[in-house]
């Protein structure tokens, strides 16, 4: 750009402007006066002054029992029932790669009684943890969470996992 005098101007380019530098190590480190810990004011834990007239946290004891509560806190539970009976899993899994004698033994304890009952229990946390799990994934949308949609989408995953539940014992009988 030329000057009505016919010279070019020539345009300043300004520094850039550079961050603050870091605090040394000193000044990081430094004791801070306004922390100073003065015990006149200090209060001991068991004083009164020290609690505070209220719960610290919310506690099941504070709420009202409500249906979508007990459910949230199932599908917690059936999460570590599904982690804990993969172990029943794994073990029958080594038996069967054991060798026959090895997985002779682990068919007679899953048929026995308390094989059964384990697999039962292993198979209704399942289910009510993948509709409860689907139920979570709707919820995910922004969908379903007006009360009477709730409360009904609990009864329905209770509901179909009983349903699939009875439904898979029922067919493992039939096929003995």
């Amino acid at each position: 750009m030329t000057l009505p005098s016919g010279r070019a101007q020539i345009r300043r380019i300004p520094p850039p402007v550079l961050p603050a530098p870091p605090p040394s190590v000193a000044a990081v480190f430094a004791p801070n006066p306004a922390a100073t810990i003065r015990p006149e004011i200090m209060a001991s834990p068991s004083s009164e002054a020290a609690r505070p007239a209220r719960p610290l946290s919310p506690h099941l004891g504070v709420y009202r029992w409500q249906w979508t509560m007990a459910l949230s806190i199932l599908h917690r539970a059936t999460g570590i029932a599904l982690a804990a009976g993969t172990l029943l899993l794994i073990y029958w899994l080594w038996a069967a790669a054991s060798g026959p004698n090895a997985y002779a033994a682990a068919r007679a304890f899953l048929a026995g009684w308390l094989g059964v009952i384990l697999l039962i229990g292993w198979s209704a946390a399942f289910y009510y943890h993948l509709f409860n799990g689907i139920r979570h994934l709707v919820w995910d949308t922004g969908k379903g969470f007006e009360l009477k949609t709730a409360r009904a989408s609990g009864y329905i995953v209770v509901a179909a996992a009983a349903a699939a539940t009875a439904l898979t014992w029922i067919a493992v009988a039939v096929s003995r």
